[in-house]
C-alpha cells in the first residue's frame, strides 16, 4: 500500500508542477517576463533546497530527460519553419550557427583562461556550454509583448536556434573528449566534425524520404497512430544517425524542416500535436533542472557567474555576430538586434551535465556558473527585447491571426486547402455583394469574420474593409480571389 502513496505522491506532484509552470505562463504574457525563466524558478523552489523539499541530484536521468526533450523541441521548430522564409538569409543562419558559435566559444574560454585562471581545455568547455542561443523564450516574448521584428530578423532567429545547438553538442562532447583521452588530438577533432554534418545532413534527407513514404502511403487503422508514429520516428532520427557518427540534432532538425516543406497526411495536425509536445518538453525540462540546481552551492559562483554572464552579453556574442556576418548585407541596427537576443536557454544547462557525468575536474563549479549564467541572461536580456527592438527600431507590429472555428486537414488524393483571405479597406469589392465577385471556379467562402465575430456568409452578405474570409478551394483559385480583393480604387 505505501508503494502505491509513493506513486501517487509522485504523479501529484508532476501534474501539479506541470499546472503551475501553464498558470506560470501568464505572468509572462501579463509582464513580459521568460516563461522558461519562471519554469526555472519554479523547479528551484520544488527542489530541495526550496519550499518543495524534493532531493533530486541524478544528472544521467536529467540528461536523458533533456536530450529527448530537445529532440522533440528541434522537431517542432523545424515543421514551422518555412523554406520560402530562410531561403534569403540561409547564408547567415549557417554562418551565426557554426562560425559564430565557435567564436562565443573562443571568447568565453579566452576570458575564463586570464580572469578566472581556468586552464584553457576548461574555458573552453565552459564556452562551448553557453555557446549557442535559445531564440524560442525571445520569439515567445516577442509574441506576449505583440511585437514582430522586420527584415526577416525573425527568420534568421529561427534559423540560427534550430541549427546552432548541433555546433554547440559537438564542441562540448569534442572538448571534454580532448580532456579525458590523451591519445585523442585537435587534428582528429576537425574531420570528425565534417563527418557528423555530412552524415547528419545524408539521414536526413533519407529518413525525410522515409517518413513522408510511410505517412503517406502506409494507411494506419486508427488516426491516433499519426501522432504516435511521429513521436516514435523523431527518437528514430536521433539515435540512427547518432549511432551512425553522425549529429542527431542536426538531422532532426532538418528532416523536420524537410518534411514540414511538404505536404503529408493530417500536417496541420501534426504540427499542432508536435507544438504540444515541444511545450511540454520545455516545461519538463526545465523543471527538471531547476530540481538538479542546489543554490547554496551558486554562493560562491555569482561573482565570476556574473562576470563571465557579463562578458557574453556585451562582448562576446556582439562580436561573434559581427565577425560571422562581416561580409552580410544585414543592416548594423539588426546586427546589434542579433547581439542582444543571443539568450541562453536549455540546451547549455543540459550540456553542463555532461562533463558532471564525465568526472571532469571542476565539473560542479562550471554546472554552476552555466545556470547563473542562464538566469542572468534570461532576466536581463529577456526582459529587455520588447525594448531594444523598439530602440533600435527593427519592430513592427504583429499581424493577429484570427481563431477560426474550422480546420481542414489535406488528405491523400485532394487538390485543396483552407486558407484566411482579408478584404483591404481600400479594396473595389468594398461594398460588393459577395455574388457580385463572379463566379470562382473551386472556390468557396465557407465563414466570414466581423469585427470578431464569425458568421457563414450568403451571397447577398455585402463586403467591407478589414473582413477577413475563411476560403475553401484549390491554391489557383485561392490566388485568383485573393488578387481581386487586392483591387484597390
Amino acid at each position: 500500500m505505501h508503494q502505491y502513496l509513493q506513486i501517487e505522491l509522485v504523479i501529484l506532484i508532476a501534474s501539479a508542477l506541470l499546472l503551475l509552470s501553464i498558470l506560470a505562463s501568464k505572468i509572462s504574457d501579463r509582464f513580459g517576463i521568460p516563461s522558461l525563466l519562471l519554469f526555472l524558478l519554479l523547479g528551484m523552489l520544488a527542489g530541495s533546497e526550496g519550499p518543495g523539499g524534493i532531493s533530486f541530484d541524478d544528472a544521467w536521468l536529467a540528461k536523458l530527460i533533456g536530450i529527448v526533450a530537445l529532440n522533440f523541441i528541434l522537431f517542432s521548430g523545424g515543421l514551422e519553419t518555412k523554406l520560402s522564409d530562410i531561403r534569403p538569409i540561409w547564408a547567415e543562419g549557417v554562418s551565426l550557427a557554426t562560425i559564430g558559435v565557435l567564436l562565443t566559444a573562443f571568447f568565453v574560454a579566452s576570458f575564463a583562461t586570464y580572469v578566472l585562471k581556468f586552464t584553457f581545455l576548461e574555458g573552453m568547455l565552459l564556452g562551448a556550454i553557453v555557446s549557442s542561443s535559445d531564440a524560442a523564450a525571445v520569439l515567445n516574448i516577442l509574441r506576449s509583448n505583440e511585437i514582430h521584428l522586420k527584415n526577416r530578423l525573425r527568420s534568421l532567429l529561427e534559423l540560427e536556434s534550430g541549427s546552432n545547438d548541433p555546433m554547440a553538442v559537438f564542441l562540448t562532447l569534442g572538448t571534454i573528449r580532448l580532456m579525458t583521452d590523451p591519445h585523442f588530438t585537435l587534428q582528429q577533432l576537425i574531420p570528425q566534425c565534417i563527418l557528423e554534418i555530412l552524415v547528419g545532413v545524408i539521414m536526413a534527407v533519407l529518413l525525410s524520404r522515409l517518413f513522408l513514404f510511410i505517412i503517406n502511403h502506409l494507411k494506419f487503422a486508427y488516426e491516433g497512430l499519426y501522432p504516435v508514429f511521429t513521436l516514435a520516428f523523431v527518437l528514430l532520427i536521433y539515435a540512427i544517425t547518432t549511432m551512425a557518427k553522425g549529429n542527431g540534432f542536426l538531422s532532426v532538425y532538418l528532416t523536420a524542416l524537410i518534411v514540414g516543406n511538404k505536404e503529408f497526411l493530417y500536417k496541420k495536425t501534426l504540427i499542432r500535436f508536435h507544438e504540444g509536445i515541444a511545450w511540454l518538453m520545455q516545461i519538463t525540462m526545465f523543471l527538471i533542472l531547476g530540481l538538479l540546481v542546489f543554490p547554496s552551492h551558486m554562493v560562491p559562483i555569482i561573482g565570476a557567474g556574473f562576470f563571465v554572464s557579463v562578458f557574453l552579453i556585451v562582448i562576446a556574442r556582439p562580436c561573434s555576430v559581427f565577425i560571422a556576418l562581416v561580409f552580410s548585407r544585414i543592416k548594423i541596427n539588426d546586427k546589434f538586434m542579433l547581439s542582444w537576443v543571443g539568450l541562453r536557454g536549455a540546451v547549455p544547462i543540459i550540456l553542463a551535465t555532461f562533463p558532471l557525468l564525465a568526472h571532469i575536474p571542476k565539473s560542479e563549479i562550471i554546472f554552476n556558473i552555466v545556470f547563473f549564467i542562464v538566469l542572468t541572461s534570461m532576466f536581463i536580456q529577456g526582459t529587455s527585447i520588447a525594448d531594444v527592438s523598439r530602440l533600435l527600431r527593427v519592430d513592427i507590429p504583429m499581424k493577429r491571426k484570427h481563431a477560426f472555428p474550422i480546420e481542414f486537414d489535406r488528405k491523400e488524393g485532394m487538390d485543396a486547402d483552407l486558407e484566411e483571405l482579408i478584404v483591404p479597406y481600400h479594396s473595389l469589392v468594398v461594398g460588393k455583394k459577395i455574388f457580385e465577385l463572379g463566379a470562382q471556379e473551386d472556390c468557396l467562402i465557407v465563414l466570414l469574420c466581423r469585427d470578431g465575430k464569425f458568421f457563414i456568409p450568403k451571397g447577398t452578405t455585402i463586403l467591407e474593409g478589414g473582413d477577413v474570409l475563411q476560403v475553401l478551394g484549390k491554391t489557383s483559385a485561392m490566388k485568383a480571389l485573393e488578387q481581386q480583393l487586392k483591387g484597390s480604387a
